[in-house]
């Protein structure tokens, strides 16, 4: 999750016209959330659930320490993406080996803020479970959400949602004709109207486009006919969409076979799409359909994507419309297998770009504009074609690593690894990609298990990009696990086999491997000749890979004591990382500017470096970062004089350090265990043994906390008092926040409710300041009640 305050507001669009009739409902819901830590708005579809919830969130997110964040889901097909998908909306990475849910339930311990679940109606069982599992653990967590029926949580506060259809319906036809007034001989019509159509703001919107060619008369009577046809008629339609019927039915059938065709067609879209995407699905002479979709309001005009592109959207209820009638055809599998082939033909042409510096922003963000429709995609190519699942992982290999989701890949990437032939091309880079993830979530022994797989089975067709491959990764795997000799045999190998290949990527990465082993052996000039060889590479490589030869030089310079090179270096390296949102790079750059910092003493930048990397760990919820960042803040407080807090953060590295990775700092900052024993000696052995003891109880996320104030330079983050002002059992409960419990876990442990603990932690918070639990914990650390 990126970084965020008071009042902040993430995901939530621009309105792009007025908020007619609900003060009153906003204020309602929002007085809900006092008092509730879950608020499901609900009402029929069309109702303006999504517009109230956000207004609703503007008004109390200054509320939130954290803000509040939306994440909307009627894109999320499958019921058992949701976790998933909330988790990316928030920047959550995904826990190696572990759901969506628990990385989800981690990242937001300590955060204080707002979700507001948009559209939970299609997948109310996942949204209801996700709820239940988060709530508990996340006293500080308010959900808002919105929904056509209630999601029977434990806890949940229910508002019904009604309509203010009249001054909606007048302000919405004075824009179709300037000419329209609500006066006596309309308003009566309009009343009726409004009634046939239950009130419900997307109905009327699309009947009030209508009242220049129709007037509201004729409306009144083309709605009144429609609605009796479908309802003394087809009663297999959707509950959901049977009030709505009038309206669109009406609209759709004023379209020409061809264009309705299209109409079903762009229902299977899970998200915005481009004119070609439709082109694509619903047929080579779409485009034109389109364009009258959009002049009868049954699709919203383009917008510019994240990528420059033009992207159409079929709102919410026209496209579950849509699908119906597309399934009523008997033409949903054949739209579904039309997306997933579009899906793959965007996941490969992305891919032949990111294989390039040149192309990889303009790749990157095409995917990420496509994210919908390529899940919905690799989801249908799961279920149906054991010939597409491998192209598509292989395909979006590089965007998943370059956001950080390869890890959570794994179980994808392990059912697509042993569909393509035994040997072949597309079996050798699926293995390869896997072995990536694996190593990627720290599992590498099992990375270096799938590499010496690919390894065997081409090492004897001569010179290949799968060979090199494999070697390069066998090399790094190796040098990971320690063994440094046989990483450097194994580098060597893999130079000859990718320069007789013409791989350059492979040969870039074993002369930046090369480089890294000769600095660790003293022999600097070799090193940073190598690592400058790397970046001479004359080929347009994938900028992931250009990425690492940059971090490879920082290394060696680093290593070599050239400090002021290899800041530039890496600061550039730094730069471009961040352009691209490559988060392969950006923590390890990260982390060696921390060094820098060190080695140069200049430990206030130190500490901003530092805390931004401990900032990124916490809210991704993946704990590599947060143990670097762990590391490097023993070495920041023993260079200042700190050394109970330097003993305090090592013990908690040692005791949380849970990778099989070697120890890569050791590579590039001075011994840690030496530094230690003299803090040790520098204390005392009562001084060092209490911090240590304090350091071995903390829990990751206290550490981190701890980490995190005693890099702010101010021990707290409160004025209003000190944790003198508290009581005894109000110090023990707030002892209790810090060590991670939750208001359920403290309840049960000191044998009171959870609504005494949470009257106790009103309290504590009226007399210290602290809003957050994350302020709690770093008051009570700062108190030395951890």
């Amino acid at each position: 999750m990126e970084r965020s305050g008071a009042g902040s507001l993430h995901g939530f669009p621009v309105a792009l016209s007025s908020f007619v009739g609900r003060a009153e409902a906003v204020h309602d819901v929002a007085g809900l959330l006092d008092q509730y830590r879950l608020v499901t708005v609900t009402g029929p579809g069309g109702a303006g659930k999504t517009r109230l919830a956000d207004q609703v969130a503007q008004l109390v997110a200054d509320r939130f320490g954290d803000g509040a964040w939306l994440v909307e889901l009627a894109m999320v097909q499958d019921p058992a993406g949701m976790a998933a998908a909330v988790a990316a909306a928030l920047g959550v990475g995904e826990l190696p080996g572990k759901g969506s849910a628990t990385a989800l339930a981690r990242a937001l311990a300590s955060q204080q803020l707002l979700l507001v679940l948009d559209n939970c109606e299609h997948l109310i069982g996942a949204a209801a479970a996700l709820c239940a599992a988060l709530l508990p653990g996340c006293d500080e967590l308010r959900i808002l959400a919105t929904s056509r029926e209630p999601l029977r949580v434990a806890g949940e506060a229910r508002y019904r949602l009604a309509s203010e259809a009249v001054a909606l319906f007048a302000e919405r036809a004075r824009s179709a004709d300037a000419r329209f007034a609500l006066n006596g001989d309309t308003a009566p019509a309009v009343a009726r109207l409004v009634a046939r159509l239950d009130g419900m703001p997307l109905a009327i919107e699309l009947a009030a486009a209508r009242v220049e060619a129709l007037g509201v008369a004729q409306l009144l009577d083309r709605i009144d006919d429609r609605f009796g046809l479908l309802v003394s008629g087809d009663r297999l339609a959707p509950v959901r969409h049977r009030s709505l019927e009038a309206t669109t039915d009406w609209s759709y059938q004023l379209l020409d076979k061809a264009d309705q065709r299209v109409f079903r067609h762009l229902s299977a879209f899970p998200g915005p799409f481009t004119l070609e995407g439709a082109e694509a699905v619903a047929g080579p002479d779409a485009g034109p359909a389109v364009l009258r979709l959009v002049d009868c309001s049954l699709i919203v005009p383009p917008r510019v994507g994240p990528d420059d592109r033009h992207r159409y959207v079929m709102l919410e209820t026209l496209r579950g419309y849509g699908a119906w009638l597309l399934a009523k055809a008997g033409e949903a599998d054949a739209a579904a297998a039309s997306l997933a082939r579009y899906a793959l033909q965007v996941a490969e042409e992305a891919a032949a770009g990111l294989d390039t510096i040149t192309r990889e922003g303009a790749s990157v963000r095409r995917l990420d504009a496509e994210d919908a429709t390529l899940r919905q995609g690799l989801a249908w190519a799961a279920g149906h074609d054991p010939a597409m699942l491998p192209r598509l992982t292989v395909a979006l290999g590089w965007w998943w690593l370059l956001r950080g989701q390869l890890a959570s890949q794994i179980p994808l990437l392990r059912a697509a690894s042993d569909l393509p032939a035994f040997g072949s091309e597309l079996w050798c880079s699926a293995q390869i990609w896997l072995a990536q993830a694996l190593q990627y979530s720290a599992d590498i022994t099992a990375a270096l298990e799938h590499f010496t797989l690919v390894h065997d089975t081409v090492g004897d067709r001569g010179p290949s990009r799968a060979l090199a491959a494999s070697l390069t990764g066998r090399s790094w795997t190796l040098l990971n696990l320690g063994r440094t000799a046989e990483a450097a045999d194994e580098a060597r190998r893999s130079l000859i086999v990718a320069r007789e290949a013409g791989y350059a990527a492979s040969e870039g990465l074993g002369l930046a491997l090369l480089g890294l082993l000769a600095a660790t052996g003293g022999d600097r000039d070799e090193a940073v000749r190598l690592a400058h060889q790397a970046l001479r590479i004359e080929a347009d490589l994938p900028g992931a890979i250009a990425r690492v030869f940059s971090r490879a030089l920082t290394g060696v310079l680093i290593m070599g004591g050239d400090l002021a090179a290899a800041e530039r270096v890496c600061v550039t390296g730094l730069a471009r990382a961040r352009e691209v949102g490559d988060l392969w790079n950006v923590a390890p750059g990260l982390h060696d500017l921390v060094v820098i910092d060190l080695r140069t003493g200049r430990v206030d930048d130190a500490a901003e470096h530092l805390r931004e990397l401990l900032h990124t760990g916490l809210r991704s919820g993946l704990g590599g970062e947060l143990l670097l960042g762990l590391d490097s803040c023993g070495y920041l407080c023993a260079a200042t004089g700190r050394y109970a807090e330097a003993v305090t953060v090592w013990t908690a590295f040692t005791a949380l350090r849970e990778s099989e990775l070697g120890d890569m700092s050791s590579m590039v900052l001075p011994d840690r265990q030496g530094i230690a024993r003299e803090a040790r000696a520098t204390l005392g052995p009562d001084r060092a043994r209490a911090a240590g003891e304090r350091g071995a109880a903390m829990s990751r996320t206290t550490a981190a906390e701890y980490a995190l104030m005693v890099t702010t330079g101010a021990p707290s983050p409160v004025t209003a008092g000190g944790a003198g002002s508290l009581s005894a059992r109000e110090r023990e409960l707030i002892t209790l926040v810090a060590q991670g419990r939750t208001d359920t876990q403290i309840a049960a442990e000191l044998f009171i409710s959870v609504r005494t603990v949470s009257s106790h932690l009103d309290r504590i918070r009226d007399k210290t300041g602290c809003r957050r639990r994350a302020d709690l914990t770093r008051h009570a650390l700062s108190a030395g009640l951890v």
